[in-house]
Formats: structure tokens, C-alpha cells, sequence
């Protein structure tokens, strides 16, 4: 019979979508309130490779992201998607800007070999995680670097994210052998 081993914790990474800094700056602190330390923030940088959330989110979008110092239990991401999506409506009240959706919340995480983001909608390279929610693989390392893939969104194809995630991939490696020693 086949041992069924339980995987390993992940880094919880959320990216923000905001519609000018002052709603960003509300988002990372909303978000640090609800998950805890933050390790790593992104740099910001313009949310250009598609107008798709303009007529919500404004003509020039931020982005930023967050990872948090926590490890988690990759089956909570749906969990953690439903808040965001919460989250999301509570800045959208609080903020008073005429737009619908100031703030847009993407959870996901990154583990050695892989980030994979949360969302609401189905696609035939998505799979459903409970919930009412659905994943997907977005990047994959590969041979010491990331690689987008044929469905990865254009903004995650670019050498930013990339040098980001990078880093974030190096502490969660740090944090699961620091772990590992621990239980030794």
C-alpha cells in the first residue's frame, strides 16, 4: 500500500491590483492585519499589459505584491481567496473612490517548484479547489529560473515578477530547511 505524505507548507503571495497608492498602501495594510508579518514587498509597477480591469480599477492600475512571513498549508488557499474577496469589498466601502472595485486582491503561493494562483473562474487549465474556487499553475521553475506558461497572464511574463518571486522562492526554501532541522 502507497504512504500518502502530506505536503509541504507554501508562501501565501497576493498580488494587488490598486487604483492609485493611496488604496494600495490600504491594501498591504489591510492585508498584513488579516495574515501577519509581511517577509517581502514587491516594488510597485504599473498594471499595463491589459486594459480588462480598467472600467473597475482606473485608468492607471498599481501593482504590488506581498508575501507573507507565515507559511501555510497549500489547502487553505480557497479559504484564503473567500477573504481576500472580503477584503476586497471592505476597501471598496472604505476608501470612497467612484470606482467598484479600487482594490483587487490575488491570492496564491509559491512553493520550489511552482506559483500557483487562486481565482473565481473556471478554464480548461484551471481546477476546482473547493469552495467555488478554482487554480492555477501560472509559473513553473525550471533549470534555476521561472517560466511562464502557454495560459500565464502577460503581466506575469515579465523579468520583475520573475526577480520577485525569486526571492520570495529563496526564503521559503530557507524557512522548510530551517523547519526540516528543527524536527531533526
Amino acid at each position: 500500500m502507497w504512504k500518502l505524505k502530506e505536503p509541504n507548507p507554501v508562501k501565501l503571495v497576493i498580488g494587488v491590483l490598486a487604483a492609485d497608492y493611496k488604496c494600495l498602501h490600504s491594501a498591504v495594510d489591510m492585508l498584513s492585519d488579516k495574515f501577519g508579518n509581511v517577509d517581502f514587498t514587491s516594488d510597485v509597477w504599473p498594471f499595463d499589459k491589459t486594459d480588462y480591469y480598467r472600467d473597475q480599477t482606473g485608468p492607471r492600475i498599481l501593482r504590488q505584491f506581498v508575501c507573507f512571513e507565515r507559511l501555510i498549508h497549500p489547502a487553505r488557499l480557497p479559504k484564503i481567496k473567500l477573504r481576500t474577496n472580503k477584503l476586497e469589498q471592505k476597501l471598496a466601502k472604505s476608501l470612497s473612490i467612484p470606482l467598484p472595485r479600487p482594490v483587487n486582491l490575488d491570492p496564491g503561493f509559491i512553493e520550489p517548484s511552482k506559483l500557483v494562483l487562486a481565482t473565481t473562474k473556471n478554464y480548461s487549465h484551471r481546477i476546482y479547489i473547493g469552495r467555488k474556487m478554482y487554480a492555477e499553475v501560472t509559473l513553473i521553475f525550471d533549470k534555476g529560473r521561472w517560466k511562464p506558461l502557454d495560459h500565464t497572464y502577460p503581466d506575469y511574463k515579465q523579468q520583475c515578477y520573475f526577480d520577485f518571486f525569486e526571492k520570495v522562492r529563496a526564503r521559503l526554501l530557507e524557512q522548510l530547511k530551517s523547519s526540516r532541522a528543527g524536527k531533526a
